[in-house]
């Protein structure tokens, strides 16, 4: 059974930083693109962040652009999510997708072209 568990949301001051985990397992993710989407209360589920296997390839929202850094390690079957310079505006679910996606298209950026999906973890940022 394919699994993807969040960890690492929590309650942060207009200006913190959080890390976001979220760990794989169930197959070999290694080939997969890995992605962080989010959702705020009212609002439709949004594209944050997606990386291919190696790192090289990724590609973020503009409005995290420059504050938000993705990474994965193979080894552990984990994609991270460091956010810096969090507003309130960040304040959402956050969750993690795995796509079968080899290359990088636009449709990444898209709830759609994600087969896998973690339940997600709460980043509050209060002001």
């Amino acid at each position: 059974q394919v699994q993807l568990v969040e960890s690492g949301g929590g309650l942060v001051q207009a200006g913190g930083s959080l890390r976001l985990s979220c760990a794989a397992s169930g197959r070999n993710f290694n080939t997969f693109y890995l992605g962080w989407f989010r959702q705020a209360p009212g609002k439709e589920r949004e594209f944050v962040a997606t990386t291919d296997w190696s790192g090289s390839s990724t590609a973020y929202a503009d409005s995290v652009k420059g504050r938000f850094t993705i990474s994965r390690d193979n080894a552990k079957n984990t994609v991270n999510l460091q956010m810096n310079s969090l507003k309130p505006e960040d304040t959402a679910v956050y969750y993690c997708a795995a796509s079968f996606a080899t290359y990088y298209t636009d449709y990444l950026q898209k709830s759609s072209g994600y087969e896998y999906w973690g339940q997600g973890t709460q980043v509050t940022v209060s002001s």
